[in-house]
Order: C-alpha cells, then sequence, then structure tokens
C-alpha cells in the first residue's frame, strides 16, 4: 500500500516512520516494561513488524547502530520484495560504539545506513548556546558525507536546531521530540512548532504518543497537523497489530480519507456500539 512520502537529501520516506526503542527495551515507562521488551524481541519478531510496517507503505526506521536491526531489516526486505531506508543515530552505544565517532559513522556505512545523524548523546553534549556553535560538527558531518550517507543531528535539544541553522552546518534533517504532552520536549510545544515551521531542514518527530501517554488518534493528528508537509514523524509499535493500527490512522490524518480503525471496547463501553 501506498502512504505519502518525504525526501531527505534524495532519498524518499514515508511520512511515518518506524520507531526502534521497543525492540531494545527502551519504554521510557518502567523498568518491567523495559525488561519484558528485551526479552520479547527477538530478530524474527522485530522483522515481523518491519515487514507489516513495508507492506503498508513505511518504508523507514531510525535507529542506533544494532547488528540485530540489520538482520531484521534484510529478513523483512527479503519477506517484502521492498527495501527499508535505514536512519542510524551512531554516537551513543550499540554495536558501533568505539571512542571515535568517525567509526561509528565507517560502521554505519559498512551496514547499508542511507541517513546518518549522531545521537543526542554525542550532539547535545556538543552544543554550545553561548558560542553558538556544536563542537566537531563539520568535521562529523564532512565525514558522513565522505562515506555516502545523508547528513543530519539527532538531539533533544531544539536550540541544535537553530545554531546549526545560523552557522549553515551541513545537515539536511533534524530528529526532535516532538508531542502535544511536551514529554521530553527542551522547551514549550507552541516554541517547538515555531521553530520546526521555520525551519528549511526535514523534521523527524520523535515521541508523537509521549510514550504511551497518548493515544494514537490524539497524539498523530496533533503532530501531522503543526509541522511541515515536507517533515515526518517516527512512532514506535509493540506488535504488527499496532503498526496495522497506527499506520491507518496516520494514512488517514494525512490524506483525509475516512478509513476507520477499531476503538478498544470494554464491559462499560459496550452500550456504545452499534448492534
Amino acid at each position: 500500500m501506498e502512504f505519502p512520502q518525504t525526501s531527505i537529501g534524495g532519498v524518499r520516506v514515508s511520512r511515518l516512520l518506524c520507531g526502534s526503542n521497543p525492540f531494545f527495551g527502551f519504554s521510557h515507562f518502567s523498568a518491567a516494561r523495559d525488561k519484558w521488551l528485551r526479552e520479547y524481541f527477538t530478530v524474527e519478531r522485530i522483522a515481523d513488524v518491519l515487514a507489516c510496517c513495508l507492506d503498508q507503505g513505511v518504508n523507514g526506521i531510525v535507529s542506533g547502530p544494532q547488528s540485530k536491526l540489520h538482520d531484521a531489516i534484510k529478513i523483512a526486505e527479503q519477506r517484502t520484495g521492498k527495501e527499508m531506508v535505514w536512519i542510524v543515530t551512531p554516537g551513543a552505544g550499540g554495536d558501533a560504539v568505539t571512542d571515535r565517532i568517525e567509526d561509528d559513522i565507517a560502521w554505519c556505512a559498512r551496514h547499508d545506513v542511507k541517513i546518518c545523524m549522531p545521537h543526542p548523546v554525542w550532539t547535545d553534549a556538543r552544543l554550545s548556546i553561548k558560542d553558538n556553535c556544536i563542537a566537531e560538527a563539520e568535521e562529523t558531518l564532512a565525514c558522513i558525507r565522505k562515506h555516502g550517507m545523508v547528513t543530519g543531528f539527532s538531539t533533544h535539544r531544539v536550540e541544535t536546531v537553530t545554531i546549526s541553522d545560523s552557522r549553515g552546518y551541513d545537515a539536511e534533517v533534524y530528529i526532535q521530540p516532538y508531542n502535544a504532552q511536551g514529554f521530553l520536549c527542551s522547551v514549550e510545544t507552541d516554541w517547538l512548532a515555531r521553530i520546526i515551521g521555520g525551519t528549511e531542514k526535514v523534521i523527524i518527530a520523535i515521541k508523537p504518543l509521549a510514550a504511551g501517554r497518548i493515544l494514537p488518534p490524539t497524539g498523530l493528528t496533533f503532530s501531522f497537523s503543526t509541522i511541515k508537509p515536507i517533515d515526518t514523524v517516527c512512532i514506535g509499535f509493540m506488535s504488527t497489530h499496532e503498526a496495522q493500527e497506527s499506520i491507518a490512522i496516520a494514512r488517514s490524518i494525512l490524506t483525509g480519507s475516512s478509513e476507520q480503525v477499531d476503538l478498544a471496547v470494554t464491559r462499560s463501553k459496550a452500550h456504545l456500539v452499534k448492534k
């Protein structure tokens, strides 16, 4: 199935991307949920979700540099005959962890990564509001370009966007937490909306459901209605069922279709169901 797309540095990606935190046990909810996720998500189960995404037209995933995910992507691609665009955030652990970001970037290039965006652990540690710069930014972005990948910054600080733009850094795209609750956002949502709208670069808005604290119709409607037409949203799925449901909701919002999604029904709501 087709899904609305955008372009990041010439790479065509869907305006909804698959997140990877559930696959590696980063629930932003509880240690117990983290543990369950790590035990549950084998390579095959990750591949199931990715194949579902590809079949529904969602052709990109954001993650750290993990061989486990690389294997799952290849399985999903073989099953569907479709290509998954891998967007990786090196510099914060994973299989590529070293003392040198250059080595992590080289790992990404060897593992078919299309878009490479240093992780907030790397980016935000080098952000200087006082000096209006990101230390080592130019050298690191040049290294990404040298390895044939599209450049960007993953960040939890909105100042990364304004400083990178003002300095003219060679970044095509920014990752930024953005949701109606302001969960993990560095400033209020009205400020974020203005800065997202004010940059000519693509924004990948992450945490649209505030790690499960916002219902998908509410969170996705807010995200897509307040970002630019070139921007995209990244959301994690804990099952193929969640992937199908959220993708259908997002497609309906973006295309204006009347696609119906089943509601969660409890005994107290039984009287609301049409007979």
